[in-house]
């Protein structure tokens, strides 16, 4: 084999490379992992050697690897134990479904708990979110609900007690045991800092059982033609459990892990972050940590300009609000990417001008980026985009919203402040970076779902569902560069998302061009593979659920 033969050669295909000096082409060459050629069939067939494998697709398309932007694989873990409870909206039904779990419990544990996730906030609108609503239900026993968006939880009166909870707790954010007028708990835990100690104190999957977990889950994310993915997972065991998948069954894909900095990090702690900077493997890479400038919009957490329609919303996760503003450059100049969850237009303000005090961009070159944006300011539209900071996106998490604004987020907002919502379209069109995700396990990681919501911006397949601001509703092209282009520049890789000479050699083949594809039958639109840096053998996907609400991860 010469210097110049490839390593691999894919013909017959139609190639959608996302790289605008040569959007389609029938064929590239691999070598040494990365693109060598793209071209037409006779152009790369002359990089053939004696030892070059060549595959013909027979017209079937191919484009980058996506990469979802944003998701909590193996915090999903912890989070989803129990049962999934997404789609119950009754608290009759929500009864119900904790009945049959406790006495499932009962009968199969040694330790017997009730858990449930992605639970939906409609369902307190029957019922009180208190664990004295709960209590015969589950029995007795220790329980813990986490509500979908992650940042909310329901403890039973026995989940309180193995926790120590017996009232109201300090937090250095916007932590919150809820109380009653007596000073006791009444289950209701407001962020994770208060529901931490509930579900630390419920059994858990041993490190072998979450190591294979884990594996599987990220196998799992190919078959939606996923190759990479940043992920917002927060601790050190995290990097750990990356190493040990590495040098054990492998990583599936490429992952971009970051690390949290919480408002209470002492200096001591601060230095442990900052040393974990340059921790990586061969597929995957620190650098990036994880900050919080707010909560969410459906409990009143989320920071706004003006109060929502019960108040709130007025208060920053930072109670010293300066103190996030330090810490974004502390990180800056020790050469991290920040990532930051901002979801209330005072918020993503607040954020947009600690990262223009301390440059835009890390050390290293990477744009600082925003998570969520879920109501935007006109003025911070353009203000992110002038600037060059990533905005971070997942427009599925609409699917819980109402045509009627009767759900708890849009009624919060108000009518004025829930136009702004998921604003990707403005942000395409000031020329701002955008990279779409899906926050998984808050919602879908199939990005074939994430790339439908992104056009659609209403539930695919279901014509009649509402659409919420059709103004704000990406083009298929649009779409896929948020998953492509979009999603591989925000966590500082120019060489990924494309198909273009020199690039790593990360692609998806599908069974017809997803650009070509309705909107509505792309969730269904086969995977027929996904290579990892030119990698192979094939991997055949395998069958995936793409309507399901939720991965499903075994109870605990």
């Amino acid at each position: 084999m010469t210097g110049f033969d490839a390593d691999t050669i894919v013909t017959g295909a139609h190639v959608v490379t996302m790289d605008p000096r040569r959007p389609h082409a029938t064929a590239f060459a691999v070598r040494d992992g990365r693109f060598l050629a793209v071209g037409d069939d006779d152009l790369v067939r002359e990089l053939r050697g004696p030892r070059t494998v060549v595959r013909d697709l027979g017209g079937a398309a191919v484009t980058p690897g996506l990469i979802d932007a944003h998701l909590h694989p193996i915090q999903g873990i912890e989070l989803t134990a129990g049962i999934d409870l997404g789609g119950l909206t009754t608290g009759s039904a929500l009864l119900a479904a904790l009945r049959a779990e406790a006495d499932r419990a009962l009968a199969e544990d040694s330790d017997p708990w009730v858990r449930g996730w992605n639970l939906d906030y409609d369902v307190f609108h029957e019922l009180p979110m208190t664990a004295a609503a709960i209590e015969d239900a589950v029995r007795g026993l220790p329980a813990l609900l986490i509500v979908f968006d992650g940042h909310t939880a329901l403890a039973s009166r026995a989940g309180l007690a193995r926790a120590g909870i017996t009232g109201a707790r300090a937090f250095e954010d916007s932590s919150c045991v809820v109380v009653d007028a007596d000073g006791r708990p009444t289950g209701e835990l407001r962020e994770l800092g208060a529901y931490e100690p509930v579900r630390l104190s419920a059994p858990a999957l041993t490190r072998d059982q979450t190591l294979a977990v884990g594996h599987e889950l990220l196998r799992g994310l190919r078959d939606s033609g996923l190759t990479g993915g940043t992920i917002m997972d927060g601790g050190f065991a995290t990097l750990d459990l990356l190493d040990a998948l590495e040098q054990g069954p492998g990583l599936p894909i490429r992952i971009v892990s970051a690390i949290d900095h919480e408002p209470g990090f002492d200096e001591e702690r601060t230095a442990a972050n900052l040393a974990m900077r340059d921790r990586r493997g061969d597929r995957w890479r620190g650098g990036v940590v994880k900050l919080y400038a707010d909560g969410v919009v459906e409990t009143g957490t989320a920071w706004l300009h003006e109060p929502d329609t019960a108040g709130a919303g007025l208060e920053p996760f930072w109670k010293d609000a300066a103190a996030y503003a330090r810490t974004v450059r502390r990180y800056a100049e020790a050469g991290f990417q920040v990532a930051t969850h901002a979801i209330g237009d005072r918020a993503v303000g607040e954020v947009v001008d600690a990262y223009l005090a301390a440059g835009v961009r890390s050390a290293g070159g990477a744009p600082h980026r925003i998570e969520h944006l879920e109501t935007t300011t006109d003025r911070d539209v353009a203000r992110i985009a002038a600037a060059g900071i990533t905005a971070s996106m997942q427009p599925l998490h609409m699917q819980w919203r109402k045509a009627d604004g009767s759900d708890d987020w849009s009624h919060r907002l108000g009518p004025v402040r829930a136009a702004r919502a998921w604003r990707v379209r403005d942000y395409w069109e000031a020329g701002a970076r955008l990279a779409l995700g899906s926050d998984w396990p808050i919602a879908q990681n199939d990005a074939r779902i994430g790339l439908a919501w992104s056009m659609l911006r209403r539930r695919p397949g279901d014509p009649d569902a509402p659409v919420f601001e059709p103004d704000q509703a990406l083009t298929p092209y649009q779409a896929l560069h948020g998953y492509t282009v979009g999603a591989a520049l925000a966590q500082g890789d120019a060489d990924l998302g494309r198909i273009a000479p020199g690039f790593r050699a990360d692609y998806a083949v599908w069974a017809e061009n997803p650009l070509h594809v309705a909107p509505d039958d792309l969730p269904d639109l086969p995977v027929q593979g996904t290579v990892v840096g030119g990698v192979e053998p094939w991997p055949p996907a395998r069958p995936h659920h793409s309507h399901a609400l939720r991965t499903r991860i075994p109870s605990h």
